[in-house]
């Protein structure tokens, strides 16, 4: 087969070095990939959102499947467009894309069918918007209603917090046209838990769980990330709460979905909160997170392009999914400065002897290859990813890998998966 994986991030890093190894696959492109995908794939120097360059590349090259990653492309219809081109693909339609593109289109979904989830209100009008924040329960969360890279949610503690973001955002100035429809929500406490799950929009198999860790500074300080590392399985995702959330949570959105004509089928993420009225969601993703991606899926036993046909054919039913009883911590090393600005071209340098590939390894993110070798290209740069026994151990694992990379201004958190070593 001759594959093509959209995206260039540790999350394509992942899906593609795990495709490569499949005998069935006798091409494997990457657009636009990154420096270390080109030891296993052909990077191929189009944008994932050039969707019609996409398009006339796949055709081209007689691409027999693609998988589609990043939520930009799917919210412009690359399924839909590559699917009319007779590619066949594993993601959403943009219809469905929606259920992350448009945070209003997700919160209407939730309360018209009765999925838990925060309150709250839409706003366009920035005086409407900030004389609600003046107005409403402390804290609040305001989100921008667009695709913003994981960093259009801010949590205001204070009024004056609330009206700057209500400002930033309608402004234009946070997220562009992103931010232009806001959404102020009820603040929900509880401990996060991260779901992904494969449907092809009837069956629905949740994976293992997660604990993703945003904010960029240790102890949840700081503004918000893509992510800075994850756990897997989390330790407070206990059965029971699996089973509410599967009843009340992951069947019912998938329901709603197809009910509204635009049935979902890929990866579906569940960003949920277990609050103490039990567990709600905080968001949806139309695609596997970064980089629980390349956290949770060392953990799946099934063969990974199986898994994405049986998705693309409707037959999920007919294929058993098995998990690893193991633990995973991936650290996510980034540029100094980031979320804000930060420097590229920094070079690299990875101890190979310190990875074997298997228990202990290095997941490409924001990296190109140069004549010197690896320089950072973004701002999440490296994830270290580590599998043991024990979460005790992969903790230690990937902490001891991290060490092994290094560039000007690496920064890592050194607290990913404290807390739940400590609570569970």
């Amino acid at each position: 087969m001759r594959l093509m994986v959209i995206g260039g991030g540790g999350r394509e890093y992942y899906i593609a070095k795990r495709l490569a190894k499949d005998p069935r696959v006798t091409a494997l492109f990457v657009l636009p990939g990154n420096g270390g995908m080109r030891e296993f794939a052909s990077c191929v120097d189009i944008k994932a959102t050039d969707i019609e360059g996409i398009k006339a590349f796949a055709v081209n090259e007689k691409i027999d499947f693609a998988v589609v990653t990043p939520d930009d492309p799917l919210a412009l219809g690359a399924v839909d467009v590559l699917e009319a081109a007779g590619i066949r693909c594993f993601g959403p339609a943009a219809s469905a894309a929606r259920i992350e593109a448009s945070k209003s289109f997700a919160k209407a979904l939730m309360q018209k069918y009765g999925i838990p989830t925060a309150q709250s209100r839409c706003f366009e009008d920035m005086e409407e918007a900030l004389a609600y924040a003046a107005g409403c329960p402390l804290p609040t969360v305001i989100k921008a209603d667009g695709l913003a890279l994981g960093k259009g949610v801010f949590i205001c503690r204070t009024r004056e917090e609330a009206a700057e973001a209500v400002r930033e955002l309608l402004s234009g100035a946070r997220c562009g046209e992103s931010g232009k429809r806001i959404l102020i929500e009820e603040f929900l406490e509880g401990l996060e838990v991260t779901m992904l799950s494969l449907t092809d929009g009837r069956t629905l198999v949740p994976l293992v769980s997660s604990m993703d860790h945003k904010t960029i500074g240790e102890g949840g300080v700081g503004p918000n990330t893509g992510g800075m590392g994850v756990i897997a399985p989390n330790p407070f995702y206990t059965e029971d709460i699996a089973r509410e959330c599967m009843e009340r949570i992951f069947l019912p959105t998938v329901r709603a979905m197809e009910a509204e004509g635009c049935p979902f089928s890929g990866c579906l993420y569940f960003g949920l909160m277990l609050t103490a009225a039990g567990p709600k969601v905080i968001e949806y993703n139309c695609r596997f997170g970064d980089p629980e991606c390349q956290t949770v899926l060392p953990l799946l036993k099934t063969d990974l392009l199986d898994a994405f046909l049986a998705v693309r054919e409707g037959r999920l039913s007919e294929l058993p999914i098995e998990f690893e009883d193991k633990a995973v911590c991936c650290v996510v090393l980034a540029s100094g400065g980031y979320p804000g600005s930060y420097r590229k071209g920094l070079h690299i340098n990875i101890d190979p002897a310190a990875f074997d590939g298997a228990e202990l390894s290095v997941v490409h993110a924001g990296t190109r290859l140069t004549s010197a070798g690896y320089a950072t290209a973004g701002g999440r740069v490296i994830n270290v990813v580590a599998k043991a026994q024990r979460l005790e151990d992969a903790v230690a694992m990937a902490y001891n890998g991290a060490e092994k990379v290094k560039f000007e201004g690496a920064y890592y958190r050194k607290d990913i998966g404290a807390s739940a070593i400590r609570n569970s």
